[in-house]
């Protein structure tokens, strides 16, 4: 991904005096987060939405899903996508939603890659096996799904949306 060009507040939804929110804070929402939610599009213009886990990695989100799932059947037809994490409160915290293209990856090594931030970040250990990731040992308390392909959302836009004392709205320009 290119880098950040530029930062903006979005002045009409913001609290009057709110500044932007620097890049360096959104990126490590990014990177820390949990949950994500990615929101793609059936092929009859529908929306569909789910939960998933990623990885922020090389100015990218990262995820894996079973290849006849939804979201990757949609991804197959409409490579455009929004992924969002943050926070359910009112009155503190920050969303960011990443706008983008998520093409699916089979290069090894980048897998390998992948497969090992996912280790470090949900100890959820996985192979590369034939372009794709293969579950070792599932999560505490999940069923092995077999095979995963992986994508990799690249961004075309960037907003973050800040709660607290004030409320503010930022745009980066990528």
């Amino acid at each position: 991904m290119s880098s950040i060009r530029d930062t903006q507040l979005q002045e009409p939804f913001s609290s009057p005096g709110a500044g932007a929110m620097p890049w360096s804070e959104s990126e490590a929402i990014l990177r820390d987060a949990e949950i994500y939610w990615v929101t793609t599009v059936r092929p009859d213009g529908r929306p569909h939405v789910t939960p998933l886990v990623a990885v922020w990695l090389d100015g990218a989100l990262w995820f894996c899903t079973g290849q006849d799932e939804r979201k990757a059947l949609n991804l197959g037809g409409n490579a455009s996508c929004v992924m969002t994490t943050g926070c359910n409160a009112f009155r503190s915290g920050t969303d960011v939603v990443v706008e983008g293209t998520a093409n699916q990856i089979a290069d090894e090594p980048m897998l390998q890659r992948v497969a090992d931030a996912i280790l470090a970040k949900y100890e959820w250990p996985y192979r590369v096996r034939d372009g794709a990731l293969e579950e070792i040992t599932p999560p505490e308390g999940g069923e092995g799904r077999g095979s995963a392909i992986v994508f990799r959302v690249t961004p075309s836009k960037i907003f973050a949306y800040g709660r607290g004392r004030t409320f503010s709205a930022t745009r980066y320009r990528i």
